[in-house]
């Protein structure tokens, strides 16, 4: 549990919901249970399993979600009719504690162009749909939609109006990412300042990136009165995506100032997003704050040269506390000799301060040639051998037998220590079966945490780069290829990675 001092600030996921409306990263009843469990062990509080009226497909998740997770509040979302809301609490019937998620647009541009009613008549609207609930659940939230573009004094007038109906959380969405830290927070504060009984329901923030002031505006919200936050891992999302679970919950854990905490167990904020982003097949850019898997990486010499002396040089986070083993010092043409002779100690060569300037040298032209630096070519620097043939490991055949009415297989033949050895192997797909068939050679302990494609040139003759990332024992290898045939540079980048690790 997180030691500061302050008020609790009740963490609610909707990567389920508001997360899965990205194009093309849709989940299955069963992935959406893997991704709920991760949640629950997580720790955070609420989770949103998804909007039951919308599919039948949600209806399942949500029923599904109740029974499989026990510890967190699940919540189902609806409008405000009744009709939505019976359905969502035939959803919910298995959870331990359930919550109805009702709500309606309140800005002018809702009230005139979505609804065509009044102010009057979305007031009445609301307070039905929250009263009907709240005679049939103990626990209702009310969403007022597009609140960051309300006008605040009639938001505090439908907050107050469902607060009486029963309401014990208040949702205030920045639904289309409008409003800066500062609009936003004094949003909050208006509240806090003109709503008779706001104490007697919790304010909740949900807030999206379209200008990119999320997060910003989470924060904005807690410092002037929010106690809930609506978040999503990574933060997908709707457009731009939502407020990034993982950058309130480390903003509140690094910030001591901040007088607020949450019950999230952060040392599995990695593996958890490493989950969605794998599941939903959505790659986490590399500079993404937190888990970018640059987050933790230094390039430039001077940056590693601090580091080397001092983490907190250039670190406010200890990788340590989102689940990560340690920070990476990449080489580049960038780098300066402590990173170089950082990785050289790293492998056993020690050099002189005479041989590290004549490595160094050689070093500097050999980045700007290639871009990325092995560990094969810093012992070719250290004056080791590391021609092709003397290689630990190497593809010396792969065969891929795939098509729309073949089981996909691969025949991979490998040179391990100077000796050949085969083996076959089915999979999901080419690729899939080359790895797998590389696994059954290989026999190391590895998790493949991050596998990603990307296009060099343009065309059917593109060359394409295959970055991928595994883990054995705590710690993290990356591997690097690229080859017109993918399928060859998936097996190189992922040999490169387990070459570090038995090496």
């Amino acid at each position: 549990m997180n030691t500061n001092q302050g008020d609790k600030i009740y963490i609610f996921d909707t990567t389920l919901r508001d997360g899965e409306q990205v194009p093309g990263s849709q989940l299955n009843t069963l992935e959406k249970i893997e991704i709920a469990r991760a949640l629950e062990e997580l720790g955070v509080d609420v989770i949103e399993g998804g909007f039951p009226m919308s599919s039948p497909g949600d209806f399942k998740s949500v029923v599904e979600i109740s029974r499989a997770v026990k510890k967190p509040v699940i919540s189902a979302l609806t409008r405000a009719i009744t009709r939505d809301i019976d359905i969502a609490l035939e959803a919910l019937q298995f959870a331990e504690r359930g919550r109805i998620h009702t709500g309606i647009g309140v800005s002018p541009h809702h009230m005139k162009y979505k609804f065509n009613l009044s102010p009057d008549e979305i007031v009445e609207r609301a307070v039905t749909a929250v009263a009907y609930a709240r005679n049939r659940i103990d626990d209702v939230e009310f969403f007022a939609e597009d609140a960051g573009r309300s006008e605040n004094a009639f938001l505090a007038r439908i907050v107050e109006a469902v607060i009486d109906a029963g309401a014990t959380v208040i949702n205030i969405p920045d639904t289309t990412g409008y409003c800066t830290p500062q609009e936003y927070g004094d949003k909050i504060r208006y509240l806090k300042d003109h709503v008779r009984n706001v104490d007697k329901a919790i304010l909740s923030a949900h807030c999206h990136n379209d200008l990119g002031m999320a997060t910003a505006n989470a924060l904005a919200g807690i410092l002037n009165g929010i106690r809930q936050v609506e978040c999503t891992i990574n933060g997908i999302g709707e457009r731009a995506g939502n407020t990034s679970l993982e950058e309130i919950v480390m903003i509140l854990k690094c910030r001591r100032d901040i007088p607020a905490y949450t019950d999230i167990d952060t040392t599995r904020i990695t593996r958890t997003s490493r989950l969605v982003s794998n599941l939903m097949r959505m790659p986490v850019q590399p500079n993404k704050a937190i888990v970018g898997r640059n987050a933790f990486a230094h390039s430039s010499g001077i940056h590693q040269d601090g580091m080397l002396k001092n983490r907190e040089n250039y670190e406010i986070i200890d990788p340590a506390d989102i689940g990560i083993s340690d920070s990476s010092i990449v080489l580049t043409a960038r780098s300066g000799r402590a990173a170089l002779d950082y990785h050289l100690r790293r492998l056993g060569y020690s050099l002189s301060a005479e041989q590290l300037d004549v490595a160094y040298s050689q070093f500097l032209v050999l980045a700007d040639e290639q871009k990325s630096v092995s560990d094969d070519d810093l012992r070719m620097l250290a004056g080791v051998d590391t021609t092709a043939d003397a290689r630990r490991i190497r593809v010396d055949y792969l065969q891929v037998v795939c098509g729309k009415s073949a089981i996909p297989m691969a025949t991979v033949r490998l040179i391990v220590d100077g000796e050949p050895c085969m083996a076959t192997a089915a999979g999901n797909g080419p690729i899939d079966a080359s790895l797998n068939a590389v696994r059954q050679l290989l026999r190391q302990k590895v998790t493949l945490e991050e596998f990603l494609i990307q296009a060099i040139t343009r065309g059917t003759d593109d060359v394409g780069k295959v970055h991928i990332q595994v883990e054995n024992n705590g710690h993290v290898y990356y591997g690097f290829s690229a080859n017109t045939d993918i399928i060859t540079a998936s097996v190189e980048a992922y040999i490169d990675a387990v070459s570090k690790v038995v090496s």
